[in-house]
């Protein structure tokens, strides 16, 4: 395989299967297992859970499951993905301190990393990195930052003292201060916002002022306006830890982050960009998430249609209802309307359409191989639960191929009732695997000039390979700056883009970026 020069200031991983084993939750009991992960989790298709449901890498006590599979109390389930953690800043994770005798560590988080394994990120979690690359075996991550807020954590590594420290961020006896880049003229003097805040979609973490909302309050105070970008460096204190605080409340302020890839969208807000918040009277409406029309995939009246297709019934995701199972209230319209759009956006930007196309033409089925079997955690070695699978998943079994249109015959033969056995696709390399499907170079627009012209797809799980996003739209402009807590006061240096006369690319790669 071609080997692309990588932008600097970059940190990848190559893709690797991996075994996640969890025990059934409450909510999923007698819900079919495809409708559960496809509402449960949206870093990937609800078309690519029901392939991978039918290629066999998930099981349930041992059994390979199907996508009509009712899971049931103590189901014990396994699944085995192709995990493609996105690349992450290689700004390395800094110790600034380690109290060996009060057995703490304060360090300072880039952006871009996550503090626990989530969606498509593990080895990239700082908790990972912390234990891979510094030995830490064991840390409490009581007070979280987001993946894309960089700043100042305090970790300790014992569990009495998580315990007294997380009882003084929840009573607020900790002074916490951040930095901020906003957009426009912050108004001088102090500022505090007390709008409550409500998490009305848990997978987007998608957060709304709301009457119904949390208590919160965020005291700011202007540092400087730049005039050349247009932009206000302020002083942010969280009075409070709700979730996204600092940027929901500066959004509603008028104010928000620039390089804020949720709040301070267009796209997904519209020109007002929720300042001054949005309607909140519950409404009923819903519509199918719908890509946009260059990315939709009709069908070619050309093209023989897969009946397998045409039988399957579209999930709660796929219609739109799903929208608000999550949320504690009825959601308003305009709700809906931010979260279908917040929703296609990540599924514009994962190119699952292109996706859809490929695996469809392409007909093979995962085939996990070379990983290492992750032993089952102690909570979950329970015989209620059924035996323990030793052995590896099943390798799936051919798949007959029923459309053949645009596809090579050294690909498929003439036959109609051809089988494809999946090695003779993932012993291809990617460019091979493109030759043979010429009609999926699909020209990515939005690459540097040096970039490669096509769209490649992973050849052991066919997901869509992007060119890597610029460093710049890895992180947002937040930085904890400084804590002051019984164990003392600690801070970090003033993030580069705080600094007088900064300035960044504002123009757009067209990167999703999430939580």
């Amino acid at each position: 395989m071609a080997v692309f020069k990588r932008p600097p200031g970059l940190k990848t991983i190559p893709p690797y299967w991996y075994p996640y084993t969890t025990m059934a939750k409450e909510r999923w009991l007698g819900r079919e297992i495809l409708e559960i992960v496809s509402t449960e989790f949206r870093d990937r298709s609800a078309e690519y859970y029901r392939y991978a449901l039918e290629s066999g890498v998930t099981t349930i006590n041992g059994k390979v499951a199907k996508p009509h599979t009712i899971v049931k109390n103590g189901d014990r389930i396994e699944n085995v993905v192709h995990r493609h953690e996105p690349p992450v800043t290689s700004t390395p994770v800094k110790i600034i301190f380690h109290d060996m005798e009060r057995e703490f560590l304060v360090i300072d988080k880039p952006g871009s990393i996550p503090v626990h394994a989530s969606g498509r990120y593990y080895r990239h979690s700082l908790v990972e990195i912390l234990k891979n690359e510094f030995g830490f075996q064991k840390l409490y991550t009581i007070n979280r930052l987001d993946r894309l807020t960089s700043g100042l954590m305090i970790l300790p590594l014992t569990a009495d003292l998580a315990r007294s420290l997380s009882a003084e961020f929840m009573n607020g006896t900790i002074r916490k201060e951040y930095v901020a880049r906003c957009k426009g003229m912050f108004p001088d003097g102090e500022v505090v916002c007390e709008e409550p805040l409500l998490t009305v979609d848990r997978q987007m973490g998608l957060n709304i002022v709301h009457p119904e909302g949390k208590p919160a309050q965020t005291i700011f105070n202007r540092i400087r306006y730049d005039a050349n970008t247009d932009t206000s460096i302020i002083q942010c204190r969280p009075m409070t830890g709700r979730s996204h605080q600092i940027r929901v409340h500066l959004q509603y302020l008028g104010h928000p982050i620039p390089n804020d890839p949720v709040y301070s969208e267009v796209k997904i807000w519209g020109d007002n960009l929720g300042r001054g918040g949005i309607d909140v009277v519950p409404s009923e409406e819903r519509s199918a998430p719908a890509p946009p029309a260059h990315l939709q995939c009709d069908k070619n009246p050309e093209t023989p249609s897969d009946p397998k297709q045409e039988d399957t019934k579209l999930l709660p995701r796929e219609t739109g209802h799903d929208i608000g199972m999550g949320s504690p209230v009825p959601l308003s319209s305009e709700a809906v309307g931010i979260i279908t759009r917040l929703r296609n956006m990540k599924d514009e930007d994962e190119d699952w359409s292109r996706w859809r196309d490929v695996v469809f033409r392409a007909k093979g089925r995962l085939t996990p191989k070379d990983f290492p079997r992750a032993p089952l955690p102690p909570q979950n070695r329970r015989k209620r639960g059924g035996p323990v699978l030793q052995d590896p998943p099943p390798q799936a079994a051919t798949v007959p191929a029923t459309s053949t249109e645009g596809v090579s015959p050294e690909v498929v033969n003439d036959s109609p009732s051809a089988e494809l056995a999946p090695d003779s696709i993932t012993q291809l390399t990617t460019e091979e695997m493109i030759a043979k499907l010429p009609n999926m170079q699909i020209p990515i627009s939005a690459q540097e000039p040096d970039a490669p012209s096509t769209t490649l797809y992973c050849p052991e799980c066919y997901l869509p390979l992007h060119p890597d996003p610029k460093p710049e739209r890895l992180y947002i402009f937040l930085h904890a700056l400084r804590y002051t807590t019984s164990l003392g006061a600690f801070e970090t240096e003033m993030p580069e883009w705080a600094a007088e006369g900064w300035e960044w690319d504002q123009t757009s790669d067209g990167g999703y970026l999430s939580k």
